[in-house]
C-alpha cells in the first residue's frame, strides 16, 4: 500500500532554508507545512475550497493546507473570465476561495458582486504564508479526493473530474520510479499551478519525493537555464523557446532528465535539445482523468514521437478496426479518476463495459510496446478516401522541413473524398506544393495535405496544446 500522500512532507528530517523556491522566494519545507496548517485550521470542515492558482508560494500553501485538513481542492487559473470562473466555483460547490494575500480580492465576485455572474457568492480567503500553526490530525482516508480538477471544455462546458489521494500517490511513486526521482534532485519547472502537469506532478511530485522544487515563475530560457536543476519539466512551447536560445539550452547540459509533456514535442526541437544538451528528453502521456499513464524512462529508449511504454500498475489497449494499426487508446489502472462530478452519465459514457476508460485519443503501441499518440478522435483522426489518417502522423512530417516552425492538420469535409487533409503551417520561404510534394516523398501518397495555409502563429491554450477549433476556416 501507498504511504499517505503528504507522508514524505510531515516527516520530520533535514532541511535546507530554500528546499522550495517560488518565483524567486524561498520557504523551507518546515515553514511550508507551518503555513499549510495554519490553513488547514482555518478551512477544517469545508466541503470544497477553490484556490486561485498563481505561480507563488500562496498557492503552494494553500493547496498544501487542504490537503492536509482534507478539503478537496478546486485550481482556478488567475487568468479565466467572470464566465468560466463562476462555472467553476458554481458547479465545483466551493465554499471558499484562497487568494494569496494583497492579490485581487474580488475574484470571487461577478460583476455583480457576491453571487454575480463572476462567483455564485464564494468567500475569499486571503492566505498569509508567515502564519503558523501546528497540524498534528492524520491524513484523511486514501480514497478521499484531493482534487477536483476542470477539464478544458473542448465539448461543452468543463467538467471536474474527481482525483483521489490514491491516485495522486500511485501516480507521483510509479514517475518516481521510471524517472529514479529521489530526493537529490532539484527539480525546476515554471508551469501554471492549475493542471496536473505543473501542480501535481510539479509540487506535489516535489513535496511527496521529497527532492528540492524550483518553480521560476515564468518559463523562460533564462531562467532555466539560471536554475541549476538536476531534472526539468516544460511543455513543447517552452522546449522550442530553450532551443532558439541556444546558451540557455547548452546550460542544461548538467541536468539528469529533461522531461516534455502536456503536447507532441515536435521532432525538430526534439533533436535540437539532444544536440544543445548533449541528451535526449523524456516523453509522457497523460490526460486529467488519468493522470500520468504513459512514459518514457530514465534508463529507456527516447525517441522522436513517442511517449514510451505505460508506467508500473497501468495497463494499456487499443481498439482498432480491422486492418487498422492505428485506434482509440483505452486505459486502466490506479491512477483513474473516480468520475465527473454530478455527471454519471458523461462518467457512464467515458468508460467501457468492462471498465477501461476511453481517453479519446488515437494511438498506436509498437511491438516492443512504445506507444506513439497520433492525435485526438474527434479532431486528428481524419477519414480520406477510404483511408484513415492520423494528423499527428502528416504534421510530424511537415516539421521535418527545416522551414516549418509550427504545424496543425485537420481534416476538412470534401465531396469526393469525404474529406480531404488541410494543413496550417507557420513557415518562411517555402509554398503550398514544395510542402505538399515533402511530405508525400515522406509517408505514403493518400497522407499528403491536399491544401495549405500559412499562418502568423497557431493558437495554442495555457499548456501550449494547439487549439485546432480556432484555426480560421478552409
Amino acid at each position: 500500500m501507498a504511504a499517505p500522500l503528504l507522508s514524505s512532507l510531515t516527516e520530520p528530517g533535514g532541511d535546507r532554508p530554500d528546499a522550495l523556491v517560488v518565483a524567486g522566494r524561498p520557504c523551507s519545507r518546515e515553514d511550508l507545512l507551518g503555513a499549510a496548517g495554519a490553513v488547514a485550521a482555518r478551512i477544517a470542515g469545508a466541503p470544497v475550497v477553490a484556490v486561485r492558482a498563481t505561480a507563488s508560494l500562496e498557492t503552494v500553501t494553500a493547496v498544501t493546507g487542504a490537503l492536509l485538513a482534507g478539503v478537496p481542492v478546486v485550481p482556478v487559473p488567475p487568468d479565466s473570465g467572470p464566465a468560466e470562473r463562476g462555472h467553476i466555483l458554481r458547479d465545483s460547490g466551493a465554499a471558499l476561495l484562497l487568494t494569496g494575500a494583497g492579490e485581487d480580492e474580488s475574484a470571487g465576485e461577478g460583476p455583480g458582486g457576491p453571487g454575480g455572474p463572476g462567483g455564485s457568492g464564494v468567500e475569499t480567503v486571503p492566505v498569509d504564508v508567515r502564519e503558523r500553526a501546528a497540524w498534528s490530525k492524520p491524513e484523511p482516508e486514501p480514497d478521499s479526493t484531493a482534487f477536483i480538477l476542470y477539464t478544458s471544455g473542448t465539448t461543452g462546458a468543463p467538467k471536474g473530474a474527481l482525483i483521489s489521494r490514491r491516485a495522486v500517490a500511485a501516480d507521483l511513486d510509479a514517475l518516481a520510479e521510471a524517472w529514479a526521482w529521489t530526493p537529490e534532485d532539484t527539480l525546476v519547472h515554471g508551469l501554471p499551478l492549475f493542471h496536473v502537469h505543473g501542480l501535481v506532478l510539479g509540487v506535489l511530485g516535489a513535496l511527496r519525493v521529497g527532492s528540492r522544487l524550483v518553480h521560476t515563475g515564468r518559463p523562460t530560457p533564462e531562467a532555466y537555464a539560471a536554475a541549476g536543476g538536476s531534472l526539468y519539466f516544460g511543455v513543447p512551447t517552452v522546449w522550442g523557446r530553450v532551443v532558439r536560445e541556444e546558451s540557455a539550452a547548452r546550460a542544461l547540459s548538467g541536468a539528469r532528465l529533461l522531461v516534455s509533456g502536456s503536447a507532441p514535442l515536435p521532432a525538430p526541437v526534439f533533436h535540437a535539445m539532444e544536440r544543445l544538451t548533449g541528451q535526449r528528453p523524456v516523453e509522457r502521456y497523460g490526460m486529467t482523468e488519468t493522470l500520468i499513464t504513459v512514459s518514457a524512462r530514465a534508463d529507456g529508449e527516447r525517441r522522436p514521437g513517442y511517449v514510451g511504454t505505460p508506467l508500473a500498475g497501468i495497463a494499456t489497449r487499443v481498439v482498432a478496426e480491422p486492418g487498422v494499426d492505428i485506434g482509440e487508446l483505452q486505459i486502466s489502472g490506479p491512477t483513474l479518476f473516480d468520475g465527473y462530478l454530478n455527471r454519471p452519465e458523461a462518467t457512464s459514457g467515458s468508460f467501457t463495459e468492462d471498465g477501461w476508460f476511453r481517453t479519446g485519443d488515437i494511438a498506436a503501441i509498437e511491438e516492443d510496446g512504445a506507444h506513439r499518440i497520433v492525435g485526438r478522435a474527434s479532431t486528428d483522426m481524419i477519414k480520406s478516401g477510404g483511408y484513415r489518417i492520423g494528423a499527428g502522423e502528416v504534421e510530424n512530417a511537415l516539421l521535418d522541413h527545416p522551414a516549418v516552425r509550427e504545424a496543425a492538420v485537420v481534416g476538412a469535409p470534401h465531396e469526393d473524398l469525404g474529406q480531404e487533409i488541410v494543413a496550417y503551417v507557420v513557415a518562411d520561404g517555402v509554398g503550398e506544393r514544395e510542402l505538399i510534394g515533402f511530405v508525400a516523398e515522406r509517408l505514403s501518397v493518400h497522407k499528403r495535405p491536399r491544401k495549405v495555409r500559412f499562418l502568423e502563429a497557431l493558437p495554442r491554450n495555457a499548456m501550449g496544446k494547439p487549439q485546432k477549433k480556432l484555426l480560421p476556416p478552409v
